[in-house]
Parts: structure tokens; sequence; C-alpha cells
């Protein structure tokens, strides 16, 4: 799921936005797919490539692998790496798991994310092995090091001595593109009571025909309520319109950026934003855009409530539908109430 970097803040008796708020406008990465893997950074250049299952499908037990490389120059304590291995079964990784990996034959331990990096830039094969040396997956590299290369560039590090593929005599000048901040305001008071007459007004706004679904209420602070209307439903994918209620008025909920299936490009029909697998907990409003039923692609979405809309907080993108279920970040933002 999306992460965001909660940092609290006390608010005022009247809820104010701190003025620390930088109301940036939300512009997500994009994903790019290079044969095998898929690559993808966030608002603030840290870049994930994941490696991709056979087209048709490779059983339940395959891994996966994501690499993440954080901005900034090495020589000021950015660019660290990090691994992440990912099984579609549980079962099998807890009684054999991950213990090592092996690059054209040779050893790398199981956490020495920049040996991994710098060793699968050239090499042939990538294999998994558990703690007896017996091979638990056989990753393609095609396409691997075009990714790294990818992030090379991205980051800025391309002809530079921080590269892991483009690499040059050039000092490293990566940039540390920061966080950008959301003045969230933390949730209060009760959650309206809605009346079967609101209920109606909101169908007919969203143009919703689901039956026999209960919509949520949560209470936002200042008399306001977010209400989560089931409005349609396909195989896995639970659409829920987004309304505010504030005493007997009702308005769509206003929101920063594409959320639900518009933020996997797809048209939603109506101008009432919605979520997908939506819920609100702790302040946060999710949504979870799923592309097939096995989770492996879509769309993971935070967002926070700033007492006028709804902003962005977090986002985390998988194009691919190829077994991989680790999404890559591609906006993250910090929150402060």
């Amino acid at each position: 799921m999306p992460k965001t970097d909660p940092a609290p803040i006390a608010p005022t008796a009247h809820q104010a936005r701190p003025a620390t708020d930088s109301h940036a406008t939300p512009k997500p990465g994009t994903l790019k797919t290079f044969a095998d893997w898929t690559v993808g950074c966030d608002n603030t250049l840290r870049c994930t490539l994941g490696s991709l299952l056979p087209e048709m499908g490779g059983g339940e037990d395959m891994i996966t692998l994501n690499l993440t490389r954080e901005p900034g120059a090495v020589a000021n304590d950015g660019g660290k790496i990090s691994l992440a291995l990912e099984t579609r079964n549980d079962q099998a990784a807890t009684k054999r798991p991950p213990a090592s990996f092996a690059v054209d034959g040779k050893p790398i331990a199981l956490r020495d994310a920049a040996a991994l990096a710098a060793a699968i830039a050239n090499a042939q094969s990538l294999e998994i092995l558990d703690a007896k040396g017996g091979t638990l997956a056989t990753l393609s590299l095609k396409g691997a090091a075009a990714a790294l290369r990818y992030v090379d560039a991205q980051q800025g590090r391309a002809g530079s001595i921080d590269a892991i593929v483009a690499k040059g005599p050039a000092p490293s000048r990566a940039p540390t593109p920061p966080l950008p901040i959301i003045a969230a305001i933390a949730p209060t008071g009760s959650p309206a009571k809605l009346t079967p007459a609101q209920i109606a007004t909101m169908r007919k706004l969203g143009t919703c025909d689901l039956e026999g679904f209960t919509p949520e209420t949560h209470a936002l602070g200042g008399g306001k309520s977010l209400v989560i209307l089931p409005c349609s439903t396909g195989a896995y994918n639970l659409i829920g319109a987004l309304f505010i209620v504030d005493g007997a008025k009702i308005a769509a909920a206003q929101i920063d950026a594409p959320s639900g299936f518009e933020a996997t490009g797809a048209d939603t029909g109506t101008r009432v934003k919605s979520v997908i697998n939506g819920g609100f907990e702790n302040g946060v409003l999710t949504s979870y855009a799923k592309g097939r039923g096995l989770g492996d692609c879509g769309s993971h979405q935070s967002f926070v409530w700033d007492g006028t809309r709804f902003r962005l907080s977090g986002q985390a993108d998988m194009g691919e539908c190829r077994g991989n279920i680790d999404y890559i970040e591609t906006w993250r933002a910090k929150v402060v109430r």
C-alpha cells in the first residue's frame, strides 16, 4: 500500500491548517516496462524496479524481486539500495524461505541489495536459493540492465561515479527533491445519520444502481462527514461514490488527484469522485483498484482531509498483470496534523 510519513501536529481550536502546507499538485510518476522488469520513480526520485513473471504465469510458488534506490548523492548518504521479495504462496515461503542469491552462479547474501543490483546489471541468470542451496526460483534478467539504466537517468546519476549501469567519471549531483507537505485535519465529532432522502439524492447524483449495500459515514470535523456510497460492483472491485454531508447539505467530495479507476486511466463516466474497495481509518481514505482478481496489477491510493478536499498522500501502481504484488510507489507526501 502507499506509505505516508505522518508527523502529527496538534490542531488549533478552529482546526486551522498550519502554514507549512506546500500546496503541491500531485503528479504521480509513471511506470515503464523493459522486457521482464517494470520500473518507476515517485515525486522524490525514489525509484523501484520489479521483476515480472512469465506472460502465461509461472505457478503459485513463483517469487518476485523489487529493488529500490533512494535519491541523492552517495557522498551525502543518499543512493542506498534495498530489496524486497514476495511470493504468492506463504506456506511454501515458510517451509523453504529464501536464504541467498546466485548471479551467474556466484553467491550474494540475501540482504546485500547493492551487490545484487551491481551484479545483475551484467549477468545472464539470477537464482533465489534456500538455506540448503536449493533453487526456489529463477528470475529472468531480460530488461534488468535497461531498467537499472533508466533509474540512473531518472535520478540524475548517468555518467557519474554513483551510477549502477551508466557509470562515468563525473561526481554525483543526484538531486533530492523534498517531500510535499499536506496539512491535514484530524477527524473529530460524530458521523452524520443519513436519512432515506439523503441517500436517494446521493444515489441520483452518483448514478448509483447498486442495491443491498449500506453507505459508510465517517466524521471529518467541523460538522462535516464523509459518505462512501456503494455504487456498483464487479468480480473483485466495489466502487464507492464519495460525498460530503454538512447538516442538510450534500456535495460531491473534492479530490486533488484522479481516484479509483481514474487513477488507472479508466473513465468513470460521472463527475462524482469514487474509490475502489475503499475505506476510511485513522483519518486516511484509501482506494485499491484491482486490474484482476490476483491483485498483481492496479493502483493503491491514500488521501487525507484538509478541511476542504481530500489530498493525495500516497500512491503505488503496478501496470503489468504478471505476478508482482509489490506495487511501485509513484507519489509520497508528508502529512502533518
